[in-house]
């Protein structure tokens, strides 16, 4: 009888027990943010994703998104400006809900956290010197893979893997910010900025005399961009998935992309 009893003991501690995995297993950040009333986002600046205007406030493609994002949830924002090479680890350690930030899917980050579907996609294009590359007979590809080429970067990101993948033997040089890399290439200290589309075809436009696409405008590495979450969140990945597919649909995500990307309106709003 003894022996019963403890079987039964140990079948009700394990079914208390999975009931409250499953419990765990069911919380959301989406439950979160509705009990809260605001959802928390974090996010790294990139023209035009995200950026600050003349009033400092932020404002881009990604404030966009955010924005309607919260605004279908009917929640108040919060944007949590974050370096990018630190956004992961400060979304793991619960700084923020969700990164809303341009972020590449790769298989390594895929590793860390999960990926919604994509709502945005992208190439990498190169803006370069001029005076330098003509100075040093660049013209091919095979002549920018070279030791004596320095290239410009914004540290922690996809063109990262560009410069390393196409121009191997080439120097690399990390900056915190866009301006930082591209103000480097601009004064002749580096040959040239890979970054993200549309910004190597702005910085061309903006500074015609000194700048130019030795390969065309984003030649390199298309991909899609898509929300994070931390791991084993399978009802925000699902409302966010269905968030973006029903944006897609309704043509809203396309409308307010082409606003940021194809036209220029927004550049007299910043500094």
């Amino acid at each position: 009888m003894k022996f019963k009893t403890k079987i039964l003991g140990a079948l009700v501690a394990g079914a208390l027990a999975l009931g409250a995995a499953g419990q765990a297993a069911a919380a959301s950040v989406v439950d979160d943010i509705l009990k809260r009333g605001k959802i928390i986002v974090g996010l790294s600046t990139f023209v035009p994703w995200s950026m600050r205007d003349k009033n400092g406030e932020m404002i881009g493609f990604e404030v966009d998104v955010i924005n309607k994002l919260g605004k279908d949830m009917g929640v108040e924002v919060e944007l949590v400006p974050t370096a990018f090479d630190g956004i992961i680890p400060a979304l793991l350690a619960k700084k923020f809900d969700v990164i809303i930030t341009g972020m590449v899917i790769k298989p390594k980050r895929n590793l860390t956290v999960n990926f919604s579907r994509p709502y945005a996609y992208l190439t990498v294009g190169m803006a370069a010197n001029k005076k330098l590359a003509d100075r040093d007979g660049l013209k091919t590809k095979e002549d920018w893979n070279n030791r004596k080429v320095t290239l410009t970067i914004k540290r922690g990101t996809a063109p990262g893997e560009t410069a390393r993948r196409n121009f191997p033997k080439a120097r690399v040089r990390q900056f915190d910010d866009d301006a930082q890399a591209l103000q480097d290439v601009l004064n002749g200290n580096a040959h040239a900025f890979l970054t993200s589309e549309p910004k190597p075809t702005h910085y061309v436009i903006d500074n015609p005399e000194t700048l130019y696409h030795p390969f065309g405008r984003g030649p390199f590495d298309p991909s899609a961009s898509a929300f994070a979450v931390r791991k084993g969140d399978h009802d925000a990945l699902n409302f966010f998935n269905n968030w973006i597919l029903y944006h897609e649909l309704n043509g809203w995500l396309k409308e307010t992309h082409d606003k940021w990307f194809k036209g220029r309106d927004w550049k007299s709003r910043l500094k």
